[in-house]
């Protein structure tokens, strides 16, 4: 949790914060919202994980999807342009070409915005983050990490208490993905031998991750991967838990459907994306099978 004026901004002008993607639960709570008195005694609104990672669909909160209608760069436009605040061109200029789902949160120089991510299977992941910055060896590592973003959030001022954090990591690997479509059983087990054969080398965990993947392999854009804030060099090959809900999909959300994904079309130069025209390269995997092959490992990871 933080404090966020650009938030409470858009909370003020409720036509702003519908634009934006913040919802209100069927309770009438606004996720992700709270306010609070700061160490100075100041009450202020702050956000929580929540504003990122929890969704309404069809009337229900569903706790630890990614909210994909979130235009975090949009509603920080929105806070300068209205109030005033200086912000500097560049900086402008990057916000405007996140969109929703997406957010560059390396606080570098860097331009690598990524997708927000949901939070299903968490305790099977062997890393942290879309470039494997931590090395994820159990419930104290995730608890470490929950407690140093709160420290560096918050510049140095409060420190969590411990049982928090850990309260915090337990809670987020209980969350469960809603069901999804059983889909075709036949269709559904021929996908799966073929996941099995061609993609359990990268998606081999119980989550359907796996152990880190140089950049240079995956293929994709470098440029979290080779950054100063993350630059591991390499990517985590994500959860597939409920992925038929998960476009966009890469770690940069630019590619906008699965059949899109592992389709050859998006390595053209005419493909249009999500982010314009232009291919989208790497991930090869699956983009040169036969329609029929393709089409059964879409059933299976639509019903995981």
């Amino acid at each position: 949790m933080r404090e966020e004026s650009y938030l409470e901004h858009a909370l003020s002008r409720p036509a702003l914060a519908r634009s934006v993607g913040i919802l209100q639960a069927p309770d009438g709570s606004w996720p992700g919202a709270v306010r609070f008195r700061d160490v100075d005694g100041e009450v202020k609104v702050g956000l929580t994980c929540a504003l990122c990672h929890t969704d309404v669909k069809n009337g229900t909160l569903v706790i630890g999807r990614a909210r994909r209608s979130f235009d975090y760069g949009r509603m920080r436009l929105a806070y300068h342009a209205d109030t005033g605040a200086p912000l500097d061109p560049e900086l402008a200029r990057r916000m405007r070409t996140w969109g929703p789902g997406r957010a560059d949160v390396t606080e570098d120089r860097d331009e690598d915005p990524v997708s927000i991510p949901d939070f299903w299977g968490l305790r099977e992941q062997q890393y942290l983050t879309q470039a494997g910055t931590i090395r994820h060896t159990g419930p104290a590592a995730l608890a470490i990490r929950q407690e140093t973003q709160l420290l560096h959030s918050n510049h140095e001022r409060v420190r969590p208490p411990r049982e928090l954090a850990w309260a915090l990591a337990m809670y987020l690997y209980s969350l469960r993905a809603p069901d999804r479509p059983a889909g075709d059983p036949a269709l559904v087990a021929r996908g799966g031998r073929l996941f099995n054969e061609h993609c359990s080398e990268c998606h081999g965990n119980a989550a359907g991750g796996g152990p880190l993947v140089t950049a240079s392999r995956v293929g994709t854009d470098p440029a979290l991967a080779t950054g100063h804030g993350r630059g591991t060099g390499r990517y985590r090959p994500p959860a597939l838990i409920a992925v038929g809900e998960a476009g966009p999909y890469l770690h940069d959300g630019s590619v906008a459907t699965l059949e899109d994904l592992f389709s050859a079309a998006r390595l053209s130069p005419d493909y249009r994306g999500v982010n314009g025209v232009g291919a989208v390269p790497g991930h090869l995997w699956a983009t040169d099978w036969r329609g029929d092959d393709r089409a059964a490992l879409l059933a299976w990871l639509r019903a995981r």
